[in-house]
């Protein structure tokens, strides 16, 4: 495996809740903390994101009131920096509460904006709980088509017919057209279950192949490490 495949040693999600005073001050954090985030020492990739409801993938899930960071780390020392820096501690300042998840890459497909993020993991068993991230950028001709699909997913996973399933956000780099999920699993089981054995989903990726939604999309599993903190008051 060469060093463009490596896998990084750490991925972290935080995840901030503001309360409805703040969510335009976390609007200008979401361009003002680009350029500064990109030259964090040690950090491997980086996405700010907005997140939803994940029901609909469309601007009526958007939640401004939950924004959150995911990045891949060389080190776990550059991740623990992180925490003590400016961009960290903004986000600290303007929040109500604050999730965190440690996570190291199991499994991934695809690409996210042309880079493969969580490199090319080795296969390997893993028995605690597990996360998945999902993200597509969809292909403007097959928007429609695409978003007609999404609800009989999205009400299966959140009715809690999913066993397993401890959360669920929509997450996003736009609020149409890049679109993705972050959801942790009690077990690896739970989320094979959910995505190759119950019918709504199976059916969405069955359709995926036929009708090609999307432009670009990557899929990962990855081993939870530790969850700190809550969102919308609750610790997953």
């Amino acid at each position: 495996m060469d060093n463009a495949h490596e896998p990084p040693p750490l991925v972290t999600v935080h995840l901030w809740g503001v309360p409805t005073a703040a969510v335009p001050r976390a609007v200008a954090r979401m361009a003002r903390d680009r350029r500064p985030l990109r030259r964090t020492p040690g950090l491997r990739f980086a996405k700010l994101l907005g997140t939803g409801g994940g029901r609909t993938f469309t601007v009526r899930d958007a939640d401004p009131h939950h924004w959150g960071v995911l990045a891949c780390w060389a080190s776990h020392e550059a991740a623990d920096a992180f925490e003590s820096g400016k961009v960290s501690k903004a986000w600290d300042g303007l929040a109500e509460e604050r999730l965190r998840v440690r996570m190291r890459p199991l499994a991934s497909r695809g690409t996210w904006s042309g880079q493969r993020p969580f490199g090319d993991p080795r296969p390997a068993p893993y028995a605690g709980p597990v996360a998945a991230v999902t993200r597509a950028r969809i292909r403007a001709r097959h928007w429609a088509r695409f978003w007609g699909a999404v609800p009989p997913v999205s009400s299966d996973l959140h009715a809690g017919s999913a066993g397993g399933l401890r959360l669920a956000v929509g997450i996003g780099e736009a609020p149409v057209g890049l679109q993705g999920t972050f959801s942790l699993w009690s077990s690896a089981d739970a989320l094979t279950d959910f995505a190759h054995r119950r019918g709504p989903h199976t059916a969405v990726v069955r359709r995926t192949a036929e009708v090609g939604w999307y432009a670009e999309e990557l899929f990962a599993r990855l081993a939870v490490l530790s969850i700190d903190g809550t969102l919308a008051g609750r610790a997953p």
